[in-house]
């Protein structure tokens, strides 16, 4: 496989431009069959290029054998034709026109990584691990990654029905309209006295997005804070040097991620700088299967370093490095060069994040109460306060403090979202007891 993706390469190097009989020698010496595969290719190549059953352009043939070339390799090499390089600089830039889904390949199918948080994918329910297997009623298993998503793609406001095929249930048609993704990844609030940050991916904005959250979190007068829930959930990933700048902002200093090519010359080391920008809160890191690559990255550093308590399920579990190489005006390549690791060590690569503590999703419905009920309700009860020595004393069951309940809040309505809120809140407490603050 490797001396036939050779000579495809060199078959498309002497397209562009024939190189000098030096160099071709000094290849042939090293891999003796090269030719014999060139010859192959060339006779495949003008087979179908003569008697396919319609007129193929050397172009499509040519950007195929190529793309087959990569994306045998691993599901995320693949050739970009220049229009297609183009909409992947738009795509990290932040905005982009499609359904606000973010797929792979797995075993020739499309499968959903995760969908975009507001976005026409998202409001048709689709979700994390589902396999797309009809597009507007035609099959696309075994075509490319590029393939499907250009099908996807089209004019705003225009429908298109691809067909489900989800664990559990039936395969099933959902039909969506295309928009214009305007991806916005950083988002944040309030629950209380906890700071929530949402960041669907990571893009050239996803920095500033965040010390936007943490600077306003920090003007918020009279507020103790009490810790930062960070959601990753569904976060498909996106650019390194994001991820490195959004672990930095929480870490002192260490090691926030390594990458190790075939070659020593490949490998790199990144390490944070003196300054945790939310002066040491306590942080929870939500993750789920759909949280990928770059998301894995923070998430992995921030536990190595306990940092951080991770919660919610195991991550996707793509730790590879793809490099993007410019091919002229014929597009660009993405390669896999290196593969991520821990501060620790560890690989993400098909292992993903184990969480410290697994919460699966779930929707907690509240029971009627059972039994006699309550002190009150029994006949004749004492009130609920009486004099004693001329103070008032309050029975046990009064509210105080700062729950939800005392100021008004309404709980999240998610339930991961709220056993994050309920361990920062619990150990907030256990500080305050304990005369940390």
């Amino acid at each position: 496989m490797k001396r036939i993706a050779l000579a495809v390469l060199f078959l498309v190097s002497a397209t562009i431009a024939v190189p000098a009989s030096g160099p071709v020698r000094a290849a042939d010496e090293k891999e003796p069959d090269t030719y014999r595969y060139l010859d192959l290719f060339g006779a495949v190549f003008e087979r179908v290029r003569s008697g396919y059953v319609e007129k193929v352009t050397d172009k499509k043939l040519m950007e195929a054998a190529i793309n087959g070339m990569l994306q045998s390799l691993d599901p995320h090499s693949n050739y970009m034709s220049a229009e297609a390089f183009k909409e992947m600089q738009v795509d990290t830039a932040g905005k982009f026109g499609g359904l606000g889904i973010q797929v792979t390949t797995e075993r020739g199918i499309v499968k959903v990584i995760s969908p975009l948080d507001d976005t026409p994918a998202a409001r048709a329910g689709i979700r994390a691990n589902d396999l797309i297997t009809h597009i507007d009623g035609k099959p696309i298993i075994g075509i490319s990654l590029r393939e499907a998503v250009n099908m996807m793609r089209g004019p705003v406001d225009s429908k298109i029905t691809i067909k489900i095929r989800r664990k559990g249930v039936d395969p099933f048609d959902v039909t969506i309209v295309r928009a214009i993704i305007t991806v916005k990844s950083v988002r944040h609030r309030t629950i209380g006295n906890i700071g929530y940050i949402r960041i669907t991916a990571f893009t050239q904005q996803t920095k500033v997005g965040l010390d936007t959250a943490l600077s306003e979190f920090r003007r918020k007068p009279g507020k103790a804070w009490g810790g930062v829930v960070l959601d990753l959930r569904n976060n498909p990933g996106g650019l390194l040097s994001q991820a490195i700048d959004v672990t930095d902002s929480f870490l002192d200093r260490g090691e926030i991620v390594s990458t190790r090519g075939r070659e020593a010359k490949i490998s790199s080391r990144y390490n944070a700088k003196k300054g945790d920008m939310t002066d040491g809160l306590p942080i929870v890191v939500l993750i789920n299967n759909g949280s990928a690559s770059a998301s894995e990255i923070v998430a992995g550093a921030l536990q190595d370093h306990r940092r951080a308590i991770l919660m919610g399920t195991k991550s996707f579990g793509k730790g590879s490095v793809q490099t993007v190489v410019p091919l002229g005006n014929q597009g660009a390549m993405r390669l896999t060069t290196a593969r991520y690791y821990t501060p620790s060590g560890r690989s993400i690569q098909a292992k993903g994040i184990v969480p410290d503590i697994v919460v699966e999703q779930a929707k907690v419905t509240a029971l009627a109460p059972r039994g006699l009920g309550r002190e009150v309700d029994l006949p004749n009860a004492l009130d609920a306060e009486r004099k004693d020595n001329g103070r008032k004393q309050e029975g046990a069951g009064s509210s105080g403090g700062d729950s939800p309940a005392a100021a008004g809040e309404k709980a999240p309505d998610d339930y991961q979202l709220s056993r994050a809120v309920d361990l920062l809140r619990g150990l907030a407490l256990f500080r305050k007891v304990n005369g940390g603050e």
